[in-house]
């Protein structure tokens, strides 16, 4: 084996030794200068780490507050829907409670079922202390909890513009009705006011309500005056339908009526001279039924001159008919009947040529032309059959 020259052992020997002795001169004379570094190496190192657990705290916290936060805001939103919802079952209500007097159901679209909330919110009525109850939030991410809260919103909004465009229709509705049958009992020659005192002294301009008053959103009145204003409406129709069902509006005779002499002047049948006719004359077969036109008291029911047999019915503010040349008298003086009740047979009797029926209407007296009641009654049953 072939050996390293001796020289060669000691130059190494003699550079290992200087190399260890350099360094461990450094380390005598740097050490100080090398603990500090390595120590302020480790404190940076700690101090960044210690930072950065504050700031992912931080965030943390920050996260659980907007969350605590959202889901707060959320149970206020539902909250508020619940309110909603109880106002608009009120509202249904009050619609539904309308319709029964206008014998229409109102429907306005269903209403979110207290065991069947859409969209996983389960929105509950009220509990017996009177504060609406609402479960805990669903565990669904919040994206999906904003949106199934925005479509129940929006379908509260739906709901509620409808009742209002509803309840506008019906105070439309209302409003021609009473219109409608001022305007028939006008024509007879009878003034509503007069016959119904409720509606005296009213009046005043015109200013309609639309639908955007009745949504409740405060514009104009809103929807309870609006509500106030339906049901006062139609109390109005219902009185006058009350006061035109009291009016003689209906036929003495069945069928259509055939007119042999009309009202008003005309040539006397017996001196062929020029007389006031106060009814009209109907042609009738002899003992056809005569019949109430409208409820009332019979105020007399014997013969009278020029009538022959005749019947006179009492039907209340001022409005009279009668009931002339009767063949036989099936009423007695103060008996009550209603409208289409027999009050005799058609005849000859009193002053007459042949069998017809003389029938009259007068107000506070003076004779009428009962044509007026006819046609308005003829006028007001097409309109309830359209109705």
């Amino acid at each position: 084996m072939h050996r390293p020259p001796l020289s060669k052992i000691l130059a190494a020997g003699l550079a290992l030794a200087l190399v260890w002795a350099l360094g461990a001169s450094y380390l005598i004379v740097f050490h100080d200068d090398v603990l500090a570094g390595f120590v302020a190496r480790q404190t940076a190192m700690r101090d960044a780490y210690e930072a950065r657990l504050a700031d992912l705290q931080d965030r943390l916290d920050r996260a659980g507050r907007d969350r605590a936060g959202a889901e707060s805001g959320l149970a206020e939103r539902v909250a508020a829907a619940l309110e909603r919802q109880a106002e608009l079952e009120r509202r249904q209500a009050a619609l539904a409670g309308l319709g029964t007097r206008i014998n229409d159901p109102l429907t306005t679209g269903a209403l979110p079922h207290p065991d069947e909330p859409p969209d996983g919110f389960g929105l509950r009525p009220a509990e017996a202390g009177g504060v609406p109850r609402f479960p805990a939030l669903p565990r669904r991410s919040a994206i999906d909890a904003e949106t199934g809260l925005i479509r129940l919103e929006a379908r509260l909004d739906g709901l509620r513009a409808a009742q209002g465009e509803r309840l506008a229709r019906v105070v439309e509705r209302a409003g021609d009705t009473v219109r409608r049958l001022r305007g028939l009992i006008g024509r007879t020659g009878l003034d509503p006011d007069r016959l119904d005192p409720t509606t005296a002294g009213t009046g005043g301009p015109l200013v309609p309500l639309d639908a955007r008053a009745l949504d409740g959103t405060g514009i104009a009145n809103g929807f309870a005056s609006t509500l106030d204003l339906a049901r006062r409406t139609l109390g109005d129709g219902e009185r006058l339908h009350r006061l035109a069902a009291a009016l003689p509006l209906r036929r003495p005779i069945r069928g259509e009526p055939v007119v042999s002499s009309p009202f008003g002047t005309r040539l006397d049948p017996f001196t062929r001279g020029l007389a006031l006719h106060t009814g009209l004359d109907l042609k009738a077969e002899f003992g056809e039924p005569a019949r109430a036109t409208a409820p009332g008291r019979v105020s007399a029911a014997d013969y009278a001159g020029g009538y022959g047999n005749m019947v006179e019915i009492d039907h209340g503010h001022g409005v009279v008919t009668r009931f002339g040349h009767l063949a036989r008298i099936s009423v007695r003086p103060g008996q009550r009947v209603a409208a289409g009740d027999m009050i005799g047979s058609v005849g000859s009797t009193g002053r007459s040529t042949g069998a017809h029926l003389h029938y009259e209407t007068r107000i506070d007296g003076e004779p009428i032309d009962p044509q007026r009641f006819l046609e308005a009654g003829g006028d007001l049953a097409a309109a309830l059959a359209t109705d």
